[in-house]
């Protein structure tokens, strides 16, 4: 039976570049969807920007530009990245669109008709700095259930907690560092406590396997836990650029209430594109509809979203798959440890976007776990597995079937008992069944088994020895046939994770794009494939020294690193106490111009915008390192509570920061400080 399915990843936050940990999931979403549409299934796949909220009101704001223009920046940089790595969404929108702003109010409408909706007056955390009520993600302190502290004011990142801004311990505005005060507000709350809410939660949940085991748990543990569900606040006051909640002046949707929206508005908007009736296929009860997201989501994916769809008479998800983290060689991804992967680098430095997926994949399983990438293992198995296994069989009989037989193949002897091609193929129901468990794993492990055997039946029958006789053209002709079939079928299981090789090899072997049904119906008697061309270049780690942030340092013996040791690094000052580095008050600077100094040999000028609503002037003595060109835009750290230096070429009011080795003359690398994407200016660096 032919499958209907809606298929969604996480929506990206538009104030920002993808990162690693994006293209992770969407590449695990692009193989299943990729899968799904080999089996004959119907698949719309979809995305968009979430692209409304109080951080990009306030880096528009802060770039001088409007809301719109700010995400419409940001999205004209995502094909890019989807078209590099072959993600193929049929659909990219933003929660701003039309589609978006009907259906999160028709929502609303719905859950408030229905007795879901509630208001009460609040007591809120206000800036007084800023003047403005500040939203969760701009408040932060200790966790009031653990205790870490640097969280936000709406989930704990170590245990998970979700709790209200005001529960936080020793608040501070992320905007400005004032502590915030308390002002009273009208909110919006939808009734996530309300019994019915909860016991159709206890069934979608934690029953038909809708949730990976892990997800269900904690799924139980937040409905039957200390307390329960409470009501979940969905209103944020002026100013906020969002969705206004109807017949509400000043009142706009928190913008969880309508990114997840933003999956039904991008399918909406895509059947309107290529005349589909989208009403109807939701309403189709064979319709199946599939999210797939991060860990760190999963309470609003497994609670509110349900729990909204449900009680405004919208169809209900029928999966939600979550998977884990990014880490790189074991450890969190930074650029200060080196350890920082940039989607974009990887393209633009040559590096072949099929073998990130194909690590991915081989990484990859149904569990929640976070993946690693490690540059040693990312070499081994894509040389061993792609290079070694996979590709080097077309390699040893490609080149015999053309130069030889004209290119054409010999399949006579492809008969119904044919053991050593029936062995491969009857491994293809359960390679199917893997990819459909998202066990990708285990389906790669199962399909170089297969390429494993394959190999081995290159190196007994030896076609390089046959080709040196004439009269064993008939033995090499069939022998290199049934090589190149048994790679046309290795190829339909690599295919959902190979999409641009397996189009190479289709036209090699001069076939139609390949199906899982073509498993069993071989390369017919006398077909003529095209002339071999190399596939897929081996992998150099060396070429990991140009993607990371931070290059690896070249290799030396103990002693050499010891003296390299005593010499570049220089000694810890005198210890301090923590009341002494409070003093200093490090922010987030962006670079808005810089120049040349006339007259100076060392010196760049600097206009910096530190948050203030004005620039400061700042001379750095960093001109060996840098073109004035490469530091615009750029965020970096400077001391803002520096007394103002005047100087021979101007007044200098703060110090931007930048690392060098003790020893500048000998080593005299400098490197001027950046912060992670998603700083502002004016925050402080803790």
């Amino acid at each position: 039976m032919t499958r209907k399915l809606f298929v969604t990843t996480a929506l990206p936050y538009a104030n920002a570049p993808f990162h690693l940990g994006h293209i992770m999931e969407y590449i695990q979403a692009d193989i299943w969807v990729r899968h799904q549409r080999m089996s004959g299934h119907e698949v719309h796949f979809v995305g968009a920007d979430d692209a409304h909220g109080a951080p990009i009101m306030i880096a528009a704001e802060k770039a001088g530009i409007t809301p719109q223009e700010f995400v419409a920046q940001i999205a004209a940089g995502r094909k890019q990245y989807l078209d590099g790595f072959h993600i193929q969404f049929d659909n990219w929108h933003s929660t701003d669109g039309e589609e978006n702003h009907q259906l999160s109010q028709d929502i609303y409408r719905k859950l408030k008709s229905a007795g879901f909706i509630t208001s009460k007056t609040i007591e809120q955390f206000f800036d007084p700095v800023k003047n403005m009520f500040l939203p969760d993600r701009y408040i932060k302190g200790e966790c009031p259930k653990c205790g870490a502290k640097d969280q936000y004011g709406d989930s704990c990142e170590v245990c998970s907690a979700v709790y209200a801004p005001t529960e936080l311990k020793n608040p501070y505005s992320v905007l400005t560092g004032a502590t915030p005060i308390m002002k009273s507000s009208e909110h919006f709350f939808f009734k996530l406590s309300d019994e019915k809410c909860v016991e159709f939660l206890r069934g979608w949940a934690l029953k038909d396997n809708r949730l990976q085991s892990e997800v269900a748990n904690k799924c139980k543990e937040w409905l039957e836990g200390e307390g329960g569900l409470g009501d979940w606040d969905i209103s944020r006051d002026a100013p906020y650029f969002g969705i206004e909640i109807p017949d509400q002046p000043g009142k706009y949707f928190y913008v969880w209430l309508d990114a997840p929206v933003g999956y039904l508005a991008s399918l909406k908007n895509y059947f309107g594109k290529i005349g589909r009736d989208y009403d109807a296929f939701m309403a189709d009860p064979t319709t199946e509809q599939i999210h797939f997201i991060g860990k760190d989501i999963t309470y609003f994916h497994t609670l509110f979203w349900p729990a909204m769809l449900k009680f405004s008479g919208y169809k209900t998800p029928d999966n939600v798959y979550a998977h884990g983290f990014v880490t790189v060689s074991g450890e969190k991804m930074s650029k200060s440890r080196g350890t920082g992967i940039s989607p974009l680098r990887y393209l633009e430095i040559g590096m072949n976007p099929e073998w990130l997926r194909y690590y991915f994949a081989a990484k990859l399983n149904a569990k929640v776990e976070d993946l690693d990438m490690n540059p040693e293992d990312f070499v081994a198995r894509v040389n061993s597995d792609l290079i070694g296994k996979y590709i080097n069989i077309a390699s040893r009989a490609a080149g015999f079937i053309s130069k030889r037989f004209d290119g054409v193949v010999a399949t006579d002897w492809a008969t119904a008992d044919d053991a050593f091609l029936n062995n491969l193929r009857n491994v293809a129901p359960e390679i199917q069944a893997l990819f459909e468990a998202r066990e990708y794993g285990k389906a790669l492990r199962a399909a170089m088994e297969q390429a494993d055997l394959v190999n081995a039946y290159v190196d007994s029958n030896k076609p390089w020895e046959l080709a040196k006789k004439a009269e064993n053209d008939a033995k090499l002709q069939e022998v290199c046939s049934r090589l190149l079939e048994a790679f046309r079928i290795l190829t339909i299981f690599l295919k959902p994770v190979l999409p641009q090789l397996a189009a190479q090899v289709e036209a090699q072997l001069n076939i139609a794009p390949l199906q899982w049904a073509d498993v069993a119906t071989p390369l017919p008697h006398h077909h003529k494939i095209n002339p071999y061309t190399h596939l897929m270049q081996r992998v150099d780690l060396k070429i990991f020294d140009d993607l990371f942030d931070v290059p690896a340092p070249a290799a030396t013996t103990s002693a050499e690193t010891t003296e390299a040791a005593a010499s570049d690094i220089e000694a810890l000052a005198e210890e301090i106490k923590i009341d002494d580095f409070a003093k200093v008050d490090l922010r987030i600077a962006k670079i808005v111009n810089c120049e040349h100094v006339d007259g100076s040999d060392k010196l760049l000028r600097l206009t910096l915008d530190v948050g203030e609503g004005r620039t400061r002037n700042v001379f750095s003595g960093i001109k060996s390192a840098y073109q004035p060109e490469q530091l615009i835009g750029k965020f970096t750290v400077m001391v803002a509570n520096l007394a103002p230096r005047k100087m021979k070429f101007g007044m200098s009011e703060g110090m931007v920061l930048a690392a060098s080795a003790a020893d500048e003359k000998a080593n005299p690398g400098l490197y001027i400080l950046e912060a992670w994407p998603g700083a502002q200016p004016g925050m402080r660096v803790r």
